[in-house]
């Protein structure tokens, strides 16, 4: 009699689990965003967007893709329309077959949201993105309601060449023929030293899911030269920051960094930069802040957008 009870019993159970709903996980969120591409003069570019309301642009860095907001997107959807493209020549974004710098990134992915009727947008950029967001930004203030800038420094704005010059830095002027012959095949190895060395704690940085779509994405032909074109950009990106700074942005800014990173050098920078400028600095936190420290980071930017 106590087997058939228990086995009763276990029938009963089984059936009450069927009838509660499923748990919600990122791949259920994941399911809403929707993965499109556009021509813009001539180039295809890759986007993810989300939801309804006023928009925001995330601009993703490099060692990475649109692939990183996709944890923070369904948040943001619940406000806001949320348009997060690849960067030119990165993701499954075309390689443009002129420039790939951050102000023409910048121009391209506004003519990207103006295609799509938007009008006005908050922009939100981490590493080499943040440096488009702030291309962006000043070159269409009128069309910029907010900007956030996630751990990385402007080139050009005081503080940058003891960044730039540091000697234990190599690889912002690690391009070119023969170090694409050295990566070639150890594209993995070579972005590890990015997501480990960076991050605060390795164990706390990229998952191993993002570190292989991002090492896929990077391996296939012509996309490590063009991730490269943007580090390469830079001497003549300084010249053109060193001279759009010295009109201050008015609108909102927030800086949001690691302290074991970049986050006090941004900080500093952007409020030689602009006027009306929040700064959050991460405790025990490296480069990859959003992966690192996800609730926070995430917090702050849903609160200041």
């Amino acid at each position: 009699m106590k087997r058939i009870f228990k086995f009763c019993l276990a029938l009963i159970l089984i059936k009450l689990l069927a009838l509660l709903p499923p748990p919600i996980h990122a791949e259920t969120f994941n399911k809403n965003i929707a993965s499109r591409t556009a021509d813009i003069d001539g180039v295809k570019l890759h986007y993810l967007t989300a939801g309804h309301g006023p928009t925001v642009i995330l601009l993703h860095g490099y060692a990475e893709t649109s692939r990183m907001w996709r944890p923070i997107t369904p948040l943001l959807a619940e406000k806001f329309t949320v348009i997060a493209p690849d960067l030119p020549g990165i993701g499954d974004s075309g390689i443009p077959a002129d420039k790939i710098d951050m102000k023409t990134s910048a121009n391209r992915i506004h003519a990207l949201v103006r295609s799509l009727g938007v009008e006005k947008a908050r922009v939100v950029g981490h590493d080499i993105g943040l440096m488009v967001a702030y291309a962006y930004a000043t070159q269409f203030p009128a069309e910029t309601e907010k900007l956030v800038v996630m751990d990385a420094f402007l080139p050009g704005v005081a503080g940058w060449e003891a960044i730039y010059n540091a000697p234990n830095v190599w690889h912002f002027r690690f391009n070119g023929e023969y170090p694409e012959a050295l990566v070639k095949g150890r594209e993995r190895t070579y972005f590890e030293y990015f997501w480990n060395v960076f991050a605060a704690d390795k164990t706390r940085s990229i998952p191993e899911a993002d570190r292989q779509a991002y090492t896929e994405a990077y391996s296939k032909p012509g996309r490590m030269r063009a991730g490269w074109a943007y580090f390469a950009s830079w001497p003549q990106l300084a010249k053109d920051f060193a001279q759009i700074s010295q009109t201050k942005l008015t609108i909102p800014v927030l800086s949001i960094g690691g302290d074991k990173s970049l986050g006090n050098e941004l900080a500093e920078q952007m409020k030689l930069v602009a006027t009306d400028v929040t700064v959050v600095v991460l405790k025990d936190t490296g480069h990859w802040i959003l992966e690192e420290r996800p609730k926070e980071t995430t917090e702050a930017i849903v609160k200041f957008l």
